[in-house]
C-alpha cells in the first residue's frame, strides 16, 4: 500500500478592519517604517522573532484568533489605522518629491537597476556588504520618488557551494 504525504498550509483569515496588514506585508516599506514592524508585533511578538521579522511569513503562521482580537481591540485599531495613513500618503507622495526633485522622466519610464547584492531587512536572508546597502538606500531613493523600476539581482544558495 502506497501513502501520499500532503503538506498543507492553513492561511489565516485576515478581518477586515485590518486587510490591509497584507499590503503592508508585501510592501517593502516594512523594512525601513518601524510603525509597520510594530503592528506586527503587537500582534504576536514570540512568532515575529520565530519568523525572523518576515510579514508574510508571519501572516501565514499567525493564529487567527489573534487578528480577531486585534480586529476588535480600539487600541490597535488606532496604531493601525495611523499607520495605514501614512502608508497611503506616503506611496501617493511619490510623485510630487519626483516633480520637486525636478527630475525630467518622460511618463512611463521605467529604470532597471543590476547590482550583485541588496541590503533590505534582516528578513531577507542575503548577503550584503557595503555594495548591497547602497543598493537598498538607491531602492528606497526611487520608491520615495515613485520611479518605476525593476530590481535584478544574483542569488546563490549555500549549499550548492
Amino acid at each position: 500500500m502506497h501513502i501520499t504525504e500532503f503538506k498543507i498550509e492553513v492561511k489565516p483569515q485576515l478581518p477586515a478592519s485590518i486587510a490591509g496588514l497584507a499590503e503592508l506585508a508585501e510592501n517593502l516599506l516594512y523594512s525601513w517604517q518601524s510603525s509597520i514592524r510594530e503592528l506586527f508585533i503587537a500582534l504576536d511578538r514570540g512568532l515575529w522573532i520565530s519568523c525572523h521579522h518576515n510579514p508574510t511569513l508571519f501572516l501565514r503562521r499567525i493564529d487567527e484568533s489573534r487578528l480577531a482580537a486585534a480586529a476588535e481591540d480600539p487600541e490597535y485599531l488606532e496604531q493601525y489605522k495611523q499607520v495605514m495613513t501614512w502608508f497611503h500618503n506616503y506611496c501617493n507622495s511619490g510623485a510630487e518629491a519626483l516633480a520637486a526633485a525636478n527630475i525630467p522622466l518622460p511618463e512611463g519610464t521605467l529604470v532597471a537597476y543590476f547590482c550583485a547584492e541588496f541590503g533590505f531587512h534582516e528578513s531577507f536572508p542575503i548577503y550584503s556588504g557595503g555594495l548591497g546597502i547602497l543598493a537598498g538606500d538607491h531602492c528606497k531613493a526611487a520608491s520615495d520618488m515613485a520611479v518605476k523600476r525593476d530590481v535584478i539581482g544574483l542569488l546563490f544558495r549555500a549549499d550548492n557551494w
